[in-house]
């Protein structure tokens, strides 16, 4: 093989239009111990990809299925949302309506405070009347 040869190889290779067949002479040529003094900057780089070729990974690589847990906690936190708007509406309307009922009952006692009142006065009548009536009867 010749130098200029490798040399017109190299700028091939550098310029990335090599074939396979010619990566393998360059190849070739650098894993010699004679190598143009020139191009011994090269060698390290084609005995780095010869060896980098040849190593293979041995380990068992574990796949684990991957579970998506912001989906799942997005739809938990869309459930507790939920409940909480459902069951916080229904909290607030019983007590509204406990508050009504207790609104009432006041007005009620209200009510009958003032009735009890005018009851008394009609019982002031009623005597007023029986006197009158025995005053009548009198005469």
């Amino acid at each position: 093989m010749g130098l200029d040869n490798i040399e017109k190889l190299l700028e091939k290779y550098f310029e990335a239009s090599t074939t396979v067949a010619e990566e393998e002479q360059l190849r070739d040529y650098f894993s010699q111990e004679k190598v143009a003094t020139h191009l011994e900057q090269y060698k390290p780089m084609f005995n780095y990809f010869s060896i980098a070729k040849e190593e293979r990974y041995t380990k068992q690589v574990p796949l684990k299925p991957s579970v998506n847990y912001y989906k799942w906690i997005s739809v938990a936190a869309v459930a507790v949302l939920t409940f909480g708007v459902y069951f916080g509406n229904q909290y607030q309307e019983k007590k509204k309506a406990e508050y009504a009922y207790q609104e009432t009952m006041k007005a009620f006692e209200l009510l009958a405070e003032n009735f009890n009142r005018g009851t008394e006065k009609v019982a002031y009548l009623k005597e007023f009347e029986e006197a009158k009536q025995k005053i009548y009867n009198n005469n």
